[in-house]
């Protein structure tokens, strides 16, 4: 392999080491929380969307939205590549946010929070980035 060849897979290697660092620097800072907070957003974010499907009061509509945004979180295809680090993150978030939005219109704030496995720090980031927290009431979130 070329040395261009190998760029992707050494830039890919560069930002998952720092990555991993960060977590073992918020655990060794004794911030446990905060690194299992960063360490296990996305697949909380799949385990949630994995629970809201199973959930016999969501609609169908709803479970078509969240499959797609299951299907984008797996995806290893991206409207902006992983490998760029936060924007490559940052889109999954938007679409995230996008999809809760839709959700919490047709179930409320209640059905998110009954769903998310994580620490609590972390869902008010899903939740504000759905517009629930910035002095709204979850039936007023516009879409």
């Amino acid at each position: 392999m070329s040395a261009i060849e190998l760029f992707p897979w050494g830039f890919l290697l560069i930002v998952l080491g720092a990555y991993i660092a960060l977590v073992v620097a918020l655990v060794v800072m004794g911030r446990g929380r905060q690194a299992r907070a960063v360490a296990g957003f996305i697949p909380d974010c799949l385990v949630m969307v994995r629970r809201l499907i199973a959930d016999p009061h969501t609609s169908r509509a709803q479970r078509v939205a969240l499959v797609i945004l299951l299907a984008y979180l797996i995806s290893p295809l991206d409207l902006v590549p992983d490998f760029l680090p936060i924007v490559g993150q940052a889109d999954d978030a938007v679409i995230v946010a996008l999809a809760l939005r839709l959700l919490l219109r047709g179930r409320g704030e209640a059905a998110i929070r009954a769903a998310w496995p994580g620490p609590e720090s972390s869902l008010r980031v899903i939740l504000a980035a759905a517009g629930v927290g910035h002095g709204r009431p979850p039936h007023e979130v516009n879409l």
